[in-house]
């Protein structure tokens, strides 16, 4: 006689419990796994945009290398007479 009233209920009891335990568990492990996928297309987009700005700062020094600015005029420091 394990069909009892209150057998069933605690039996229902435990299921419902353990289902809501997996539910959460679920939902825990979805979150996490966006979090990550998230995560790692923020790290790809940075490593992209550092090796497009190390590019650049090349570039840029190659160029500066190549056409050297020229030289500034002293100034001249006048003085007016009131």
């Amino acid at each position: 006689m394990n069909d009892s009233a209150a057998s069933r209920k605690r039996d229902a009891a435990i299921r419902t419990a353990n289902g809501a335990f997996q539910v959460w568990e679920s939902r825990t492990q979805l979150v996490k796994q966006e979090m990550q996928a998230a995560s790692d297309a923020n790290d790809a987009k940075t490593a992209r945009l550092k090796a497009l700005r190390l590019e650049k700062e090349k570039l840029e020094a190659e160029e500066a290398a190549a056409n050297p600015p020229a030289p500034k005029k002293k100034s001249v420091k006048r003085v007016t007479t009131g």
